[in-house]
């Protein structure tokens, strides 16, 4: 009896202590001071510039919303959040502050009469530039403003509240807006039935729906109910503040005015909604009407998305993209497809693209036909188009010169889409007659102007404005951003004498706006100043460094090395590899060098870069290709074969620098990247850790297909399995941190992803913490979350990574 009075304090001893462990656990937590700090940094404001490039609005907006904000109720149904209060969309960021800039004699205005606080968002200016609108969004309703641009004033527009669920505002015209109203106040939804009426019950009659698996979608009668009351808006047309009702209360799920602004081309959902599709897939009808809301013509009836074939490129047996020719005052263009819809069957088109003109009583006239599936047209004028067609199975995309007088079409380029060298970039477009972003022609005609942001060369990055001649089909770099810079032409003011807006960087410099002539020289004048938020980063080394993988495919990563890093003292670092990875079919594309080394860096909730301050080598971008081997392969048919030897390349290129330590590397990612963390822990000895963020870890629970996969679970199931690092739970003995926002709305990433990943490494016995952050989707937005989740991922890189003895060993692959 002795021992047992012994014993038993000792266990209330024990049990007090682990449960004061526990509860060490319990509450938000912050990461270091440099890494708070740089998160809730002021965020650089937005620019936007007037079409006549008189006028900057500089937008500025907050840091992230505090977890209680997230928390506020929020109905998930039809693939949307909707804030119950005040007919919006929940989680947005909002617009906190505007001021006006000149671009001519770079002085600065404030606006007056702004609400407060400011909550703007939607910011459009009108089509003569003399007014700017946005929303204003408050706790119980969204308004109209406009920003009158001679008086510096803001003015409330609007009597009916705006119901922005599905839709915005459009202009019409310089007086005229186009909004939708809501038909009731939030006080008179639905309330749901303490005992429902019955049961819910789904039924297929036999046709198959091989759908993904989407989230937030209707779940019952009382969903239903809720999303009509929500999406059911009145069309509102506003002139000088006067409001006329346009038609009858529908879902208006988009609304299209003609160039000439006469008509209306509005798709209306209809019942019955769907349990399996999100909003956008449930059945429509697309109507005609004139500027009355008088129905002209049925367009077209489109059936539920719940029956359209699976697999890339496949379509529905219906007429699809409608839009408005820009270049004719009121011409409807929509394809249909030729070959029943489906890429297996054999045909020498597959769309023919047509167009039905005003007053809309003859028959549509076929424009042309497309070997690939039609994407869309660019309009110019009655000889020049761009057509843009594309197989997504084949990574393949052609655009075509369009002569819509003549009916001819030209194919200009045919490239993969993989292929970032040989992309000619985007037609520059100007404001036409009718108010329409047209096809700017140079040379009499002869030639267009393409503008390339990106501008991918074997040199990294250089974006580039080039003219593309549409007979000759040669290109001609008319400018190119300096070696040494990261430069984008963000807006062309005048394409006849080549003054354009640019935004200008480098690793050193700071984004910021510059307006010049490309063909004069010293004619740069700099627009803005914005300062750098990150002082924490001053003295922090960025380099691309390129490596080969053991196939020879080229590899690039982007190389981030502490504040006074000395290799003679300090090497080798511990290491996190960062990295999301990519399907190609050309190892050649895979190959190329992507992003540069030049751009400043600015960092996000879910950048790695925070850990380069708490001294950690980072790479950053870490590239990780995923090839098709064969022209009868598909990229994941060896899949953790690839991934292994990227990873191994990387390794063993930072070794080898003497950067890294091989026995202290971690290898994390987020969403696709999660699925790559699990995979390469579950599969090599490569690595000390793991940070895995809102991953998909059981391919079974998508088994429509996932990423660019296309093969569902029954055609392939050994893939599936074999890709699932759940199927290898049991292999996981490296230490695995996951993560994952307990409202993911993103397809495929159910939170039960994690949680089930998490059970199968626990039982066993793996090392594994299992984060869920409140109210978060699948980017994270709360500032107590991101700041728990910075803090969690550095003390697991801190325990499992730095903390380890340092060791030179190479480690191996497992073996199974």
């Amino acid at each position: 009896m002795k021992r047992i009075h012994i014993i038993l304090p000792i266990f209330i001893l024990l049990f007090s202590t682990l449960q004061m462990i526990a509860q060490k656990d319990e509450g938000y937590k912050i990461p270091p001071k440099e890494i708070t700090e740089m998160l809730l940094a002021k965020p650089t404001p937005g620019v936007t510039v007037s079409e006549n490039g008189e006028w900057m609005l500089l937008l500025e907006t907050s840091s992230y919303p505090s977890v209680e904000e997230l928390a506020r109720p929020e109905l998930r149904i039809a693939g949307m959040r909707i804030n119950p209060a005040n007919f919006a969309l929940s989680r947005q960021n909002f617009i906190t502050g505007l001021r006006l800039k000149n671009v001519v004699s770079g002085k600065e205005f404030t606006i007056s009469n702004l609400p407060t606080p400011l909550f703007a968002g939607a910011v459009q200016w009108s089509p003569n530039d003399k007014k700017i609108a946005f929303t204003q969004t408050s706790t119980n309703q969204v308004d109209l403003f406009t920003i009158d641009i001679e008086s510096k004033k803001a003015l409330k527009l609007n009597k009916s509240t705006l119901n922005v669920i599905n839709n915005t505002y459009q202009w019409i015209d310089d007086n005229s807006i186009l909004y939708s109203a809501i038909l009731k106040p939030a006080t008179e939804a639905p309330q749901k039935p303490l005992v429902p009426k019955g049961p819910t019950t789904q039924e297929n009659e036999g046709k198959a729906s091989p759908r993904p698996t989407y989230q937030d979608l209707i779940k019952s009668p009382f969903d239903e109910q809720l999303f009509e009351f929500y999406s059911t808006t009145q069309l509102v047309k506003n002139t000088n503040g006067v409001e006329t009702k346009l038609g009858s209360p529908s879902i208006k799920s988009s609304i299209n005015i003609s160039p000439d602004k006469k008509y209306l081309m509005v798709r209306t959902l209809h019942k019955p909604f769907s349990y399996i599709v999100p909003a956008q897939g449930f059945p429509s009808t697309i109507n005609l009407l004139d500027l009355s809301g008088k129905l002209i013509k049925q367009l077209a009836e489109i059936p539920t998305s719940e029956t359209a074939p699976g697999g890339n490129d496949n379509v529905q047996l219906v007429a699809r993209g409608f839009d408005w020719r820009d270049d004719e005052p009121a011409t409807i263009i929509y394809c249909m497809p030729l070959d029943s819809g489906l890429i297996k069957n054999a045909a020498e088109f597959r769309d023919a693209v047509y167009a039905l003109s005003a007053p809309f009583t003859d028959n549509p006239k076929e424009l042309f036909k497309t070997k690939l599936r039609y994407r869309n047209t660019t309009w110019g004028n009655n000889k020049v188009a761009l057509v843009t067609q594309g197989l997504t199975s084949k990574q393949l995309i052609q655009l075509s010169h369009y002569n819509p007088t003549s009916g001819e079409i030209i194919q200009l380029f045919e490239r993969n889409s993989t292929d970032a060298y040989s992309n000619p970039g985007n037609p520059i477009t100007y404001k036409n007659e009718l108010g329409r972003h047209v096809i700017k022609t140079i040379d009499n005609g002869n030639s267009i102007l393409m503008n390339n942001s990106t501008g991918a060369s074997p040199k990294g990055d250089l974006p580039f404005l080039a003219s593309l001649n549409l007979t000759t089909k040669k290109t001609e770099i008319i400018w190119r951003c300096q070696e040494g810079y990261f430069e984008t032409i963000t807006r062309v003011l005048d394409a006849d004498k080549f003054q354009v807006i640019t935004r200008r960087e480098n690793e050193k410099v700071m984004p910021n706006y510059w307006i010049k002539e490309l063909k004069k020289s010293n004619s740069d004048r700099q627009l803005t100043t914005f300062s750098n938020p990150y002082s924490q980063l001053e003295g922090v080394t960025k380099q691309k460094i390129s490596y080969k993988r053991a196939d020879s495919v080229d590899l690039t990563g982007d190389l981030y090395l502490p504040k006074g890093f000395d290799a003679k003292r300090d090497a080798p670092l511990p290491l996190l590899i960062w990295a999301y990875p990519a399907e190609y079919n050309s190892a050649a594309d895979a190959a190329q060098i992507r992003g540069s080394e030049h751009r400043f860096t600015l960092v996000n909730w879910g950048s790695p870069i925070f850990y380069v301050t708490q001294g950690y080598a980072v790479l950053n971008n870490a590239e990780m290709p995923i090839v098709a081997t064969g022209k009868d392969k598909k990229p994941n048919d060896n899949f953790i074969e690839q991934l292994t030897m990227n990873a191994t390349s990387a390794i063993n290129k930072l070794a080898e620098m003497g950067i890294a330590d091989r026995n202290r590397i971690a290898v994390g990612g987020h969403s696709y990247g999660a699925f790559m963390t699990a995979n390469l822990l579950a599969h090599t000895n490569l690595f000390k850790a793991g940070l895995a963020r809102s991953g998909a870890y059981n391919r079974t629970l998508t088994p429509f297909g996932f990423q660019n996969e296309d093969r569902n679970y029954w055609q392939a199931p050994d893939l599936y399995h074999q890709m699932s690092p759940f199927s290898y739970a049991d292999k996981i003995k490296t230490p695995l941190l996951l993560i994952h926002g307990d409202a993911d709305n993103n397809t495929g990433t159910f939170p039960i992803q994690s949680e089930r990943m998490f059970n199968a490494i626990k039982g066993h016995g793996g090392i594994v913490k299992f984060v869920s952050l409140p109210y978060e989707s699948h980017g994270y937005a709360g500032r107590e979350n991101i700041l728990h989740m910075l803090n969690e991922q550095f003390l697991w890189l801190e325990k499992y990574v730095k903390g380890v003895e340092k060791n030179s060993a190479k480690p191996q692959l497992k073996a199974f």
